[in-house]
């Protein structure tokens, strides 16, 4: 049994860094204007870029490309992306996985963290980190309709960290900026809160909450 408890312990840095990188790179839903490039046949279309990721991305276009295909995806705001398709989505949107060097990967974060940062509270400073300490006001909508004024401490992809008096129960879905999130957990000045992205969540929100305004 001691055995088993050291190798537990052991293993803890390790799944720590894993939900890390499945924060950094949960998808962040966008609807950004964008060009596909097919260098193999030499198509070319418009598209619409509906979740993004530094891993990945969904995209809405009238080419069909089928799984494996090579393409280049060039995001409004964001700039050029190779990858391949590895999920073809018929009439709806399909996947994309991009092939990003680590430098690229960490850029799109940061591009990422500050959309969201717009989103949520409308300003423009970009952080050359992870997480943005950026302040300003923003407010959420809780499951039965209240609305809380608050403050933004921090924010990044994978979630915000507000400065507010009401702390609803840990779990509670929310709604900030017209994006789903979850209490995550209460600290001395606030809530944190978890956006709830495609990648590890299989919960939905309540379909009552309204939308922030």
């Amino acid at each position: 049994m001691q055995g088993l408890a050291v190798a537990m312990k052991d293993a803890d840095p390790v799944i720590a860094r894993a939900k890390a990188e499945r924060r950094r790179y949960r998808r962040v839903r966008v609807d950004l204007p964008g060009r596909l490039f097919m260098p193999a046949d030499g198509r070319e279309a418009r598209c619409t870029i509906v979740d993004l990721s530094p891993g990945g991305a969904a995209i809405r276009c009238e080419l069909a490309p089928e799984a494996g295909t090579a393409v280049v995806a060039y995001v409004d705001g964001f700039g050029r992306f190779e990858g391949v398709v590895a999920r073809p989505g018929g009439t709806a949107a399909f996947g994309v996985a991009f092939h990003c060097t680590p430098a690229k990967r960490e850029r799109t974060a940061e591009q990422l963290t500050l959309y969201l940062n717009k989103a949520l509270v409308d300003e423009s400073v970009l952080r050359r980190h992870e997480r943005s300490s950026q302040k300003g006001f923003a407010k959420f909508t809780r499951a039965d309709g209240q609305i809380v004024q608050c403050e933004v401490m921090d924010i990044s992809v994978g979630g915000v960290s507000l400065k507010t008096d009401v702390r609803p129960p840990i779990g509670e879905f929310v709604l900030i900026a017209q994006i789903a999130g979850r209490i995550a957990r209460h600290h001395e000045q606030g809530v944190g809160i978890e956006f709830v992205g495609r990648e590890g969540q299989a919960a939905e929100p309540p379909q009552h909450l309204s939308l922030v305004r």
